[in-house]
């Protein structure tokens, strides 16, 4: 059994703040999502297949 004192206690407080604060560093840099990798860029080949036959005239 580890047991502290209370004069060390504070340190080991600030201790885990660093590490802690590391830990929340660490996952925030090293997030690997992209948003501009996953951009929506127009319509794909299923959206153009299924409207080929359609005419754009039209509107409100």
């Amino acid at each position: 059994m580890w047991i502290t004192q209370p004069s060390s206690m504070p340190f080991f407080q600030y201790l885990n703040l660093i590490v802690t604060r590391c830990h929340q560093l660490i996952r925030i840099a090293g997030n690997p999502y992209r948003p501009e990798l996953h951009y929506m860029r127009g319509p794909g080949p299923k959206w153009h297949a299924k409207h080929q036959g359609r005419s754009d005239s039209g509107g409100l």
